[in-house]
């Protein structure tokens, strides 16, 4: 997944759900300079490796979520039938123009 992303720098933290709670994928992350924020899983037989101080921020990460939700709304963001990458993308930047300015339309 950080392979893959759009920006050069790595970042410094990484949020994820329960999926995400794996001592092994913690280490990874960490050698790599970057902090995994994951709340436990209910039968985690190993000693918690977080507090509640860092997942605070996972409480925030509905934002993101809802954000996509609202995004394939939209019916040329959930299927592409542009052709080009440029005019997705463009489709999708409108979108989210447009789930940006949404409150201040009314």
């Amino acid at each position: 997944m950080l392979e893959e992303r759009f920006i050069e720098a790595l970042p410094q933290r990484l949020i994820g759900d329960k999926a995400y709670d794996s001592d092994l994928l913690d280490e990874e992350l960490k050698q790599q300079g970057i902090e995994m924020i994951a709340p436990h899983r209910s039968n985690r037989k190993k000693k918690k490796t977080q507090d509640g101080r860092k997942l605070r921020r996972y409480k925030r990460r509905w934002k993101v979520e809802r954000f996509f939700a609202w995004l394939f709304n939209y019916r040329r963001c959930v299927v592409r039938y542009e052709y080009k990458e440029e005019n997705y993308k463009a489709f999708v930047l409108l979108a989210s123009m447009m789930i940006l300015l949404k409150p201040f339309m009314r």
